[in-house]
């Protein structure tokens, strides 16, 4: 039986041996012709030529080509990275990258990265991909189960307490005890319930172009006291802040009945570039803790938590409304379905109505846990809704902000065993995805070409999914983001394509549209003549000397393809054609043809082939391929087209 075997290269051609070749007579007349010329195999002959002697960038291309589309990396990169040494003035920076991917796929990741800097050097880069979906577009529109998120500390956590973080126009203003320079008073009870850390500030830090925390400061003015400071909230235009301090104000501070320090919360406003005019809001009390503040999205609420007298448990989430300028009515208990007997705190509320809060009262994973619940007209809400890892954890996670379509924030313990002392403030997006599709079309006429073979490789060159195109020749992937891809189509009668991507590193900044169009064209492998063994080996130009017919050593090695073939297969026979350009005159070039056709039979002669197999015949100017004819002006790319040899298989 005959064995087909796919060889990707410039053309998409089928093995068999020799025995094979024998069985051709058995084949139907009607289609030997085609099968007749079909069991050459390009691998095999270059491989051929190689061991001849003879060399060139070509060859050596050709040979990577045929073992890297067929994920034969340890073949590939033998013949890429010989390319790059013996040939490095005819290197592509394809030859580069593919050099360094197969290299990277035999785990040679030293000499792989040096070649992708070479790459680089030499201007490749692979496609970006601007056009993409950002999950976090619609963050938590649907609620908040069976959602992908990824986290990271930000990077102005301290080895103190770092923790509720609130936005402030472009940067994000929260408590840390790791800077603080205020004395630390042992042993008083002004420090219960925060593990004689240092005394918290207020902070303030940037969030620059890709959304990270730089350039953490002290918040200017007469916020920060000799005593702890923590949870803030703005108002949208920036003048008012409401934040927690503990019950000092005026440089007195009060005490209940047992002489503990309480927490309140205050209003301060903008001055020039700091805050002052400190006010003490009036539900605070020296005998019940009240902190930890959160602004609904018209600004007319305020909620926050307490351990006041009528609640449900240890502390429980409440709200006032704001009537008018330092006018608030009595706090309101948000209700027994979101407190519970247990802890309510850190209240926040996004612009979508979500009201997110943190308890250890309803089921989680352990400690406190965040929650979100969707808030109604007249103090309704829709049902609470709770996160899964890795937001939630079995330590405490709380504090919880969001601003939907961009990006979220909340402080965790989880890397620590020192309680409070380890809260670090956490980024939190949910998963980035890029949604990449196009259709699959042929080169030349933009047609669809239906049935093509997609496959999705990693940047280590691992397949990730391969799929079928069907009748609308479209694929689709999903990438992740900040990651290096390979597409790579083909389909049997086209050359592959393959197109590198690197999608964004920072997908949390930008809203775009959800899909990338990416058409990849692919071009008929098979445009030779079928018994034309020239092109099927893709030989390069034989060129002659100006009015000279002998064998330039250029020209020795594209023959020496043809060379191996006769070799290879001894029951080949060919004919050769030489033609020339129409310039001159037409009996000279005639004759000039002749000369050439001639010696290239000699040539092969001389190398020991029969010639009983060979033909040969100079055709002159007669048979031009385009329209450079006697008198047409062309270029001399133009004319060489014409000035060509051509090895025919004989029937």
């Amino acid at each position: 039986m005959k064995i087909h075997t796919t060889i990707i290269i410039c053309l998409l051609l089928f093995t068999a041996n020799l025995s094979s070749f024998a069985q051709i007579g058995q084949v139907e007349k009607a289609n030997a012709k085609y099968d007749k010329y079909d069991y050459i195999d390009a691998r095999e002959i270059y491989l051929k030529v190689v061991e001849g002697g003879y060399k060139s960038a070509e060859i050596y291309r050709k040979l990577g080509d045929t073992y890297y589309f067929n994920s034969e990396y340890s073949g590939a990169a033998k013949w890429y990275y010989d390319l790059i040494k013996e040939f490095p003035d005819n290197a592509t920076t394809t030859d580069y990258f593919r050099a360094a991917q197969c290299l990277k796929s035999i785990n040679q990741l030293d000499e792989a990265e040096l070649l992708m800097k070479v790459y680089k050097s030499k201007g490749g880069k692979a496609k970006s991909v601007n056009l993409y979906k950002n999950i976090a577009d619609t963050l938590f529109e649907r609620g908040v189960e069976d959602k992908l998120f990824e986290i990271e500390k930000v990077p102005v956590n301290t080895d103190y307490s770092d923790f509720g973080p609130a936005f402030y126009g472009d940067k994000i203003v929260y408590a840390s005890s790791g800077n603080a320079s205020k004395p630390l008073e042992n042993n008083s009870a002004d420090l219960s319930g925060w593990d004689d850390q240092p005394f918290l500030d207020l902070y303030e830090a940037t969030l620059d172009s890709e959304l990270n925390l730089v350039n953490p400061r002290p918040v200017n003015g007469d916020i920060n006291s000799p005593y702890h400071e923590s949870t803030a909230v703005f108002t949208k235009d920036g003048n008012t802040v409401y934040f927690t301090r503990n019950n000092y104000i005026n440089g007195k501070k009060g005490r209940d009945r047992e002489h503990v320090v309480r927490l309140k919360i205050y209003k301060a406003t903008k001055n020039g570039n700091g805050w002052g005019n400190i006010k003490e809001l009036p539900f605070n009390s020296d005998n019940y803790s009240v902190g930890h503040p959160a602004l609904s999205p018209k600004e007319d609420r305020l909620y926050f938590s307490s351990d006041m007298p009528g609640g449900y448990g240890m502390s429980d989430i409440w709200f006032v409304k704001i009537l008018g300028s330092d006018i608030y009515s009595e706090p309101v208990n948000i209700g027994e379905v979101i407190n519970t007997p247990a802890r309510e705190t850190f209240p926040f509320i996004s612009n979508e109505d979500y009201l997110y809060f943190a308890s250890d009262g309803h089921a989680g994973l352990g400690g406190l846990d965040i929650f979100a619940t969707k808030l109604e007209k007249y103090y309704g809400h829709n049902a609470i809704l709770t996160f899964g890892e890795p937001i939630n954890s079995s330590k405490d996670d709380f504090g919880f902000i969001i601003k939907e379509g961009r990006i979220g924030f909340f402080t965790s313990n989880r890397d620590g065993d020192q309680g409070s002392k380890s809260d670090d403030i956490y980024q939190i997006w949910e998963r980035c995805e890029i949604a990449v599709q196009g259709p699959i079309t042929e080169e030349t006429t933009g047609n669809l070409i239906p049935g093509a073979e997609v496959t999705l490789l990693d940047g280590n060159n691992n397949v990730i999914k391969t799929m079928i195109v069907g009748d609308d020749a479209v694929f689709n992937f999903v990438l992740d983001c900040n990651e290096q891809y390979i597409i790579r189509a083909r389909k049997e009668g086209y050359d592959p394509k393959e197109e590198v991507l690197e999608t964004p590193k920072n997908p949390k900044t930008i809203e775009m549209p959800i899909t990338l169009d990416m058409p990849m064209r692919l071009s008929p492998s098979d445009p030779c003549p079928p018994n034309d063994l020239g092109c099927r080996l893709t030989l390069q130009p034989i060129y002659f000397d100006f009015d000279k017919s002998n064998i330039r050593p250029d020209a020795e090695i594209e023959l020496a393809k043809i060379l191996a073939a006769l070799k290879e297969y001894p029951q080949l026979k060919i004919h050769i054609e030489s033609h020339t350009d129409s310039r001159g005159n037409d009996a000279y070039n005639l004759k000039l043809s002749e000369r050439r056709a001639k010696s290239t039979l000699q040539w092969f002669l001389d190398k020991g082939i029969n010639k009983d197999r060979l033909t040969a015949k100079g055709y002159g100017e007669s048979q031009l391929i385009n329209g450079c004819s006697n008198g047409v002006e062309c270029t001399e790319e133009e004319h060489q087209l014409n000035r060509r040899s051509m090895f025919i298989i004989k029937e």
